[in-house]
Formats: C-alpha cells, structure tokens, sequence
C-alpha cells in the first residue's frame, strides 16, 4: 500500500444529515498529550507538531474530525489547536464534538452537566473552535437512566442555530430510541472493535438499519483505551497483517471498517507516520475469510 497516493476518499462517504463525510476521520482525543489521554502528569505536544498532523489531515482528505472541549492537557487543548490550525475552516470540514462530561481547569473530572449546564458547554465548544454553531454534537452518557431531559435541552439549542445535528454516545439502543423520539440523531458514537459482544453488534447493525452512522472509538485500542493502541492482537491480526503488508493496527482499522456502510472511524494520533497509515486503510479490503477469521462470530454488513 502506498499511502503517498491514497486519501480518505478512499475510504468512501456517508451522510451525517446533510453533511457528507469520508468514512476515515481523525479523533483529537490524544492530540494535546504525549502517552496516555487525561492523565494528570501528561506531557503537552509540541504546538507545531500537532498543527501540521491537523494539517496534513486535512491535506489528506479527512474532512470529519471528533473532538471535545474536555480533550486538553496542560498548554494545549484540542479545539483550540484545530482552531488555530484549519480556520478559516473549509467548507466540507465537519466537526463533531461531545458535551456531558467536563474537566476542571487543573483536568480533574466534574460530574456530568446537568440539562441546564449543557447550554454553557456547547458554548465553550464553539468558543474554543471559533464557530458560530457546531456541525455535530454528541451527547456522552455513562449509566442507564434515562437521557430525555438532556437530549431535550440539546434539542432546544439545535432549534436555536448553535447545533447542526445531533448525535450520542457510550449509549444503549433504548437511549436512541428514546432520543430519537425527542429529536433526529445522524451518529451514534460507542466503543467498538475486534471482539466486540453480539449485542455491540446488533446495536452497529441497528444503527445501520436506521441510516446512523455508526462511530466506534478505541477500535485501535481496544483494552488500552485512553492509553492507546493495543499490543494484544492475536495471532490471525498478526497474520492477516502480514499478508497484506500493515501493521496490526491497520488490520484493526480495516475490519471496524467492514462492519457496514454506515461505520465511520475516527482513529486519533499526533504522528505523520500513523497519520498517513490509518488513512491507507480506507483502501484496504478484506476476504470474507479474513474477516471471519478475526472474528467467527461476526457477519459483516
């Protein structure tokens, strides 16, 4: 694979609303740090390196970058870098963010915003990426309870103008079901990858059947999460990755990408190498044998 001659159109589009996206964006959750994401005694990036990872993004194609105001470490913040490197913004750059959770300035977690605080995270949102609405805001959830009241009040503020669309994550299908019926959600952002439960699987293919994107995170990670990418790959990861020339990583990437039509990946890094890598993997294709091979237990869409 030569990723000098591959983009993200690679990857094919799907529409986020009226808003049509390539189906290999970039997550900024690990731009503003070194190692692990929110840790207390993370190492900030240099300024100029993440600049020219946004840029060259951009220079690839990837129009959909996933974002949040409380994706920041000490000196850099992630909406504030996107601001300073692709604004005045291109016309087909869609950026989602997330509201819920929030960081104190010292980055210590706060409890989750309350439907009346939800209205001041939005705006610090558009603050940060100068803008005077957002394209896409998900509301991030943790637990079962019922999500009405703040999806409601998101809803307000898309009726507003401060919102484009909407979307959820770290949900459950009765959480869409029961936002859907307040207001249109266009993406549904969960964790998702190789060995993902059946019923991770029945909620991708549910989403898919009501033309919502789905947007898996840590699908690199896996069980490193916010401290990245996995070591433990298997042996058919290794082995499929040799065959087509890649590494693991991109093997992981390639198959969340197979899963339907509707899965848009948002693999994050703050290297030109791994930048460039993950964009390749739009082009990869895999046999069905490959794919069941990495998971049995999964029919792709």
């Amino acid at each position: 694979m030569t990723s000098q001659k591959i983009t993200a159109a690679a990857s094919g589009t799907w529409e986020l609303g009226d808003l049509t996206v390539n189906r290999i964006g970039f997550g900024a959750m690990r731009l503003p740090q070194h190692g692990e994401a929110f840790a207390a005694d993370a190492v900030p990036r240099d300024r100029d390196q993440a600049i020219r990872v946004l840029r060259h993004a951009a220079g690839l194609g990837v129009n959909h970058i996933d974002t949040a105001a409380f994706y920041f470490s000490p000196l850099r913040s992630a909406n504030e870098l996107i601001n300073q490197a692709l604004a005045p913004y291109p016309d087909d750059l869609v950026i989602t963010t997330k509201v819920g959770p929030g960081r104190d300035p010292s980055g210590q977690w706060l409890p989750h915003a309350t439907p009346e605080q939800l209205r001041g995270q939005v705006e610090e949102n558009l603050r940060q990426l100068g803008r005077d609405h957002l394209d896409v805001v998900n509301l991030r959830i943790v637990g079962t309870d019922s999500i009405a009241e703040r999806f409601g009040a998101l809803a307000e503020l898309r009726e507003a103008g401060l919102i484009r669309h909407l979307g959820l994550s770290n949900v459950r299908p009765h959480h869409l079901t029961e936002a859907q019926a307040i207001a249109s959600v266009v993406c549904v952002q969960n964790m998702y990858g190789i060995g993902a439960s059946s019923e991770q699987k029945e909620f991708l293919d549910l989403c898919g059947e009501r033309r919502i994107a789905f947007v898996p995170f840590y699908s690199i990670a896996g069980a490193g999460r916010t401290a990245g990418a996995t070591t433990d790959h298997g042996p058919e990861v290794h082995t499929i990755a040799r065959a087509h020339g890649v590494s693991a990583a991109q093997i992981r990437l390639a198959w969340t990408l197979h899963q339907g039509s509707h899965v848009l990946a948002i693999p994050g890094t703050g290297d030109l190498d791994h930048l460039a890598q993950n964009v390749t993997v739009g082009s990869l294709r895999l046999s069905e044998a490959e794919l069941t091979a990495l998971d049995p237990h999964h029919k792709t869409a």
